[in-house]
């Protein structure tokens, strides 16, 4: 739908890409309908002759299912199913339905239902329109014995949605605080972090598997992975990186899911650089340029460094492409062409995060200093009485250790 004169192309785009969403969730598309609407009918959302023809479409196609690119009220969807005699859904509920079925992990599954259920509430009256129906009418005894069964079993179902959520919300609280004791693991290993972020099927997981031999799935679909991938990576130099690729963003990703899915976007908020994957070869590479950078500032990550990585390059031809600066690459992960250069930018970028520093470490402290060494370059070290004096060139993290085992050793 394009709404108040919005742009006719952005919104086919769109449109298109709710056909991608909905072939990725395993159906199969009938047929589109497009309206531009100067304002929202308030009643079944689209106009009334658009309904009759979406209705006659259906039939002529045996279409099971009606998918809104826009998000429905409660009561236009109910009245929407009414007119059309089909399934009616918004792109909403098409997101979380794929998220569902792309889970996997515990802490996946947990989010999904908590988006799902969150979703839900507020829509709870269509499940039970059957026996909410039952009202009555007339006079002031008109409703004497038809008020109990639907509004008792709403608001049992209600009561029920509600306890479940509580519950969901605290387990995943608990499963969240175990993937934070872990993070906080990673962070006390002096390997900084990268997070691959982009907009979903931007050939994140490509990449990934480019740079790490992960063996991530890389399916040329919409959200085909959504739980976090940690890999470690080696850069020229002999330093290691933490290198993370997480979950995809869309054109208007649900709140819910950005509110569920928090704790795994941690990883992206935590980490040192960020990847911004683009897919080079859409036609709307800027607008999902934007939407990625407008979740990035949702989630307090919008200042952090990055390194733009235009990815399949294969498949471009925009002379934009063509272009190479200090923080931006072009480069295609399928065919493996430009990795080695990704990977010297990562390289670079670390490299000016390094830090010398100096300490007296007792001497049996042999695996700080090999863990120096493996994480930037020991500069000098000389042995004296039992203890040694070490300068070096390392990242921040490795610094920050060795500050803390001089200062240990010292007060002991």
């Amino acid at each position: 739908m394009a709404l108040g004169g919005a742009n006719r192309f952005a919104a086919e785009d769109s449109l298109g890409e709710l056909g991608e969403l909905a072939q990725s969730a395993g159906a199969d598309v009938a047929g589109e309908v497009f309206q531009n609407l100067k304002e929202v009918d308030p009643r079944t959302f689209i106009g009334r002759g658009k309904v009759a023809e979406l209705r006659d479409l259906a039939r002529e196609r045996a279409a099971t299912l009606t998918i809104f690119d826009d998000s429905l009220a409660p009561a236009q969807a109910r009245n929407l199913e009414n007119e059309l005699k089909l399934r009616v859904i918004d792109r909403t509920q098409l997101i979380l339905d794929i998220f569902a079925q792309r889970a996997h992990s515990l802490a996946g599954k947990l989010q999904v239902e908590v988006a799902q259920l969150a979703y839900l509430q507020p829509r709870l009256t269509r499940q039970w329109s059957h026996l909410s129906r039952q009202t009555g009418g007339g006079g002031s005894g008109g409703r004497i014995g038809t008020r109990g069964p639907g509004e008792t079993q709403l608001e049992v179902d209600r009561r029920r949605l509600a306890e479940r959520l509580t519950r969901l919300r605290r387990r995943l609280h608990e499963v969240e605080r175990t993937r934070d004791i872990q993070r906080r693991r990673r962070i006390e290993v002096p390997y900084p972090a990268v997070a691959l972020v982009g907009y979903t099927n931007s050939g994140k997981s490509t990449l990934m598997n480019a740079l790490t031999g992960a063996g991530v799935e890389a399916a040329s679909r919409l959200f085909s992975t959504l739980d976090p991938t940690i890999r470690r990576l080696k850069l020229p130099g002999g330093m290691n990186v933490m290198l993370s690729d997480t979950v995809g963003f869309i054109h208007r990703l649900p709140h819910q899911l950005v509110e569920a899915f928090k704790a795994t976007l941690e990883e992206v908020r935590t980490a040192d650089l960020l990847l911004h994957v683009v897919d080079s070869s859409s036609p709307t590479h800027s607008e999902q340029i934007a939407v990625v950078e407008g979740v990035l500032e949702e989630i307090g990550a919008h200042n952090m460094p990055r390194i733009m990585v235009f990815n399949k390059a294969d498949l471009a031809d925009s002379p934009l492409y063509r272009l190479q600066t200090e923080n931006t690459l072009r480069l295609s992960a399928l065919k493996g062409e430009g990795i080695e250069q990704l990977v010297a930018m990562m390289a670079g970028f670390f490299v000016k995060l390094r830090e010398e520093v100096s300490v007296t470490l007792p001497a049996a402290r042999g695996d700080l200093i090999a863990a120096a060494r493996r994480d930037g370059q020991v500069l000098d070290e000389e042995y004296d009485n039992g203890r040694v004096h070490v300068r070096a060139l390392v990242t921040r993290p490795m610094a920050g250790r060795l500050r803390k085992a001089s200062a240990q050793s010292t007060a002991s």
